[in-house]
């Protein structure tokens, strides 16, 4: 028997670390094992290459060297930047945030919230975007921080950050942007931009898991997490994870590279992948603005049907998709984020995420277009609705 075929668009999941990640990041697990701290040349060198990978994840985003400090990844960053600025503002005891963020600061904020933090959770319409007025109206003398995402995870809407940063610092509040799903797939200047903290994490754009980076704009007041050595300029203690900042640096590297490609033709691919899906099925429905996302997202509802048995199906075939989350696809609730756009509940429940990469091909389209219509019309005939829109 031949190897399962597999069509994986579950990017904005986990990515395929690039080859020319791994073959950067192989040298430092055995020859160059050094730790970048010690006093010896031999250390020594690994600290001059930790400080070039700085350059590259700060070029990348148009900041500078000293305000990229490497993390564990994108839920640790999320939590470094708003407990941080929370510990530097003990008096400030507001946050702001909005309802489709992603649980690495929605959980935590509920958690907050139980210990005396008074939150508020933007809404968002219909097609995932805020309402600046809400978010005007909603800052507050003692709001310490607003976390806003840049890109949602499962719709891919893009959120104006720019705009948003604007009406935050004009009350001098400190404005925190989740962007792990936007750094690597649009472009990112945070040269002159009122953003004062970013999160990123690498495995969202072909670089290993378990590394990351919180962008500090230079003067920004917040206090360390992890305490302990005076690693990361005493902002992040702990020894360095060099073969994960090596691969991080190469993947911002490749995202520079390949953000074009990114543009044009994985969004052409999302587009067609989309189009068709729409055109066979009068039932299907995309979730989001579709003007102003990634370009590698798409959120289909499938009235009638059942999201989980269309990725079961799907699987089945070595199709990899998602019903939105890697974070909570354990559970049997319609997304929160679907539920905040108000996305009616016989759709909620049949969503599907297809997040492509640069590894997908037209031949991945044209196999899910002739896999998925089979799936949704049997799924269709069992649904007690589903004969009317067949």
């Amino acid at each position: 028997m031949g190897e399962k075929k597999l069509v994986y668009v579950d990017n904005n999941a986990t990515t395929r670390v690039d080859e020319e990640v791994v073959h950067a990041m192989q040298p430092y697990f055995t020859g160059l094992y050094g730790n970048p701290s010690s006093i010896h040349s031999f250390g020594g060198q690994i600290a001059k290459k930790i400080a070039d990978a700085r350059g590259q994840v700060a070029e990348l985003l148009g900041a500078q060297d000293t305000e990229i400090v490497f993390t564990s990844g994108g839920t640790e960053s999320d939590n470094f930047a708003i407990k941080g600025v929370l510990e530097y503002f003990p008096d400030k005891k507001h946050i702001v945030t909005t309802k489709v963020e992603h649980h690495a600061v929605l959980s935590l904020c509920d958690k907050l919230a139980k210990e005396g933090y008074q939150v508020t959770k933007l809404s968002v319409d219909r097609k995932g975007n805020l309402d600046l007025n809400e978010l005007r109206n909603s800052l507050r003398d003692d709001t310490a921080i607003v976390s806003i995402m840049y890109a949602n995870n499962e719709t891919g809407v893009i959120f104006p950050v720019e705009k948003i940063g604007q009406i935050v610092k004009e009350r001098g509040i400190t404005f925190h942007v989740d962007g792990v799903q936007a750094v690597g797939k649009i472009p990112i200047n945070l040269k002159d931009s009122p953003i004062d903290l970013l999160s990123l994490s690498s495995h969202k754009y072909h670089g290993p898991k378990g590394i990351g980076a919180l962008y500090i704009k230079r003067g920004t007041r917040i206090k360390p997490m992890i305490v302990g050595g005076h690693h990361e300029r005493g902002r992040r203690a702990g020894t360095e994870n060099v073969p994960g900042i090596i691969g991080l640096a190469k993947a911002c590297e490749l995202a520079q590279k390949y953000m074009q490609d990114e543009l044009t033709r994985i969004k052409g691919m999302r587009d067609r992948l989309e189009e068709k899906i729409l055109a066979r099925f009068k039932n299907a429905l995309v979730n989001g603005d579709r003007e102003n996302r990634t370009p590698n997202t798409t959120n289909i509802s499938f009235e009638y049907v059942e999201g989980e048995a269309i990725l079961l199906y799907l699987d089945e075939r070595g199709i990899a998709a998602s019903s939105g989350s890697a974070c909570t696809s354990g559970s049997l609730e319609p997304s929160h984020v679907l539920r905040a756009m108000g996305v009616p509940f016989t759709a909620a429940h049949g969503s599907v995420r297809f997040s492509l990469s640069r590894f997908n091909t037209d031949e991945d389209v044209d196999y899910i277009l002739s896999e998925l219509p089979p799936i949704i019309e049997r799924l269709l005939e069992i649904s007690p609705f589903g004969r009317e829109v067949l």
